[in-house]
């Protein structure tokens, strides 16, 4: 051994490796090596449920709702909040992987117990262990998964449902940050595609060939998926809609006035609608009298909330098979009406009939920039008919979406007749108005005066 401690390299290097290897035999290290294996099982198994909850397909989702096996119920309630399950498994997922890495690189560091072998042993399990990690312990496990999914979760679901109280805190934490990334990141994605591509289009129908219709219509494509409902639909207070307490009678000379084919039904007011009433389905019982009960031929109302996309509303219009949606605000009372013909008018431009007035948007342009409003305007069709950006007044119109509510907001209270507001390059002139609302507006789109209303 002397000769061995002395002299040859070799010789000196098994010895090494012969004390690393009896120094494995000891009970700590097997401990340490058992744990290890124990652990990228229950990677194994973590990472399986991850893509087993997540591969469920909608019938196995309802199959479970409906399952009187409660670990099937288990699965279908984890579910129900699936942010906060995936957040779960990957902070346990991780959490076992770390553990696997600092126990294999602690064996390591002590078998070796030689500072010139120390850094390449420690990169070496590193390494390997990585390997073992990702094959078995992700890949693996996710590829058995999907095929075997509703058994893996019904596995699991108990231990994460009983982990759960342990790990929602944190959980919590990390889906509120990631919401709040996405959602800044998805608006402000949207919002720079949308500025692309009104910048491109403004390239491109620079040229005279293309006429006003067209650019209209391209200008309509580009803002839909971003107009919500609140924006275009029809105010309660401008909503025709026929009381249940009339007779037949009644009924018929108001149908022949507004001349429309589908009309809201109401019991006591239009807060609150009842139905909606298809003259078509009036035509068979024309000739019946006062006793005729035409309410039983009221059909179910379809309610949107007013702050839905009118994109996802044309989907549901065309999925319903339904021409009309009663809109309601957060309270549940109605706060307008909207119907298809609204929604493909904000790409193809007004659709007028025989019994449209043509009229329904009351203003009148006075020379290229400066146009005069009826107040009740929705501010939506203001930009849409003076070309102006349709956020050009997020900031200050608060909750207001009509040309009035914008006076209100710019001045703080009712304006008088000749009073006169900035904003931006706008410029506004209250033209007619009565101690309850504005009633028109006089708007100059190029305007550069900076003279800005001082509310005493």
């Amino acid at each position: 051994m002397d000769s061995l401690d002395s002299g040859d390299p070799l010789s000196y290097s098994l010895l090494q490796l012969l004390q690393s290897a009896t120094a494995l035999l000891r009970i700590e290290y097997i401990a340490a090596i058992s744990a290890c294996f124990i652990l990228l099982l229950l990677s194994a198994l973590t990472s399986g449920a991850e893509a087993a909850f997540f591969s469920l397909t909608p019938q196995e989702i309802e199959k479970a709702r409906t399952s009187k096996d409660k670990k099937l119920q288990l699965v279908h309630h984890l579910l129900q909040a699936p942010r906060q399950l995936l957040a779960s498994l990957l902070i346990i997922n991780n959490a076992i992987n770390v553990s696997i890495i600092t126990l294999c690189a602690y064996i390591a560091w002590q078998v070796t117990g030689s500072a010139s072998l120390t850094s390449f042993t420690l990169l070496l399990s590193v390494l390997v262990v990585t390997f073992l990690i990702v094959f078995f312990g992700e890949v693996l496990p996710k590829v058995y998964a999907r095929r075997h999914g509703t058994a893996i979760a019904q596995l699991m679901a108990p231990i994460l449902s009983a982990l759960a109280p342990v790990l929602k805190p944190l959980a919590w934490v990390l889906t509120r940050i990631s919401s709040y990334i996405d959602r800044r990141y998805r608006v402000r994605s949207y919002n720079n595609t949308l500025e692309e591509l009104h910048h491109s289009l403004d390239v491109a129908l620079s040229n005279e060939e293309t006429s006003p219709e067209e650019r209209k219509i391209l200008r309509g494509i580009v803002n839909f998926g971003s107009i919500t409902i609140k924006q275009i639909m029809r105010p309660r207070m401008d909503i025709v809609a026929f009381p249940q307490s009339a007779t037949l009678p009644e009924l018929l000379p108001q149908i022949i006035q507004w001349g429309y084919s589908r009309v809201p039904v109401y019991t006591e007011s239009t807060d609150s609608i009842d139905g909606i009433l298809y003259v078509k389905d009036l035509l068979p019982h024309l000739d019946k009298g006062a006793d005729f009960k035409w309410q039983n031929l009221i059909r179910a109302p379809f309610y949107v909330p007013e702050t839905k996309h009118i994109s996802n509303l044309l989907q549901d219009f065309r999925e319903k098979h339904v021409h009309m949606a009663i809109v309601v605000n957060e309270y549940g009372t109605t706060a307008g009406l909207l119907t298809m013909e609204d929604v493909i008018e904000e790409i193809v431009g007004e659709i007028n009939d025989e019994f449209d007035d043509g009229d329904e948007i009351i203003y009148s342009q006075l020379d290229e920039n400066t146009f005069i409003f009826d107040g009740k305007t929705s501010l939506h069709d203001f930009c849409k008919i003076t070309e102006v950006p349709f956020d050009a007044f997020n900031e200050v119109k608060s909750e207001h979406e009509t040309v009035a509510g914008l006076m209100l907001a710019l001045f703080g209270r009712i304006p008088f007749v000749g009073e006169e507001v900035s904003y931006g390059r706008y410029f506004f002139t209250v033209e007619s108005a009565d101690n309850k609302r504005v009633k028109r507006v006089k708007i100059n789109v190029a305007s550069k005066k900076e003279h800005y209303h001082k509310v005493s």
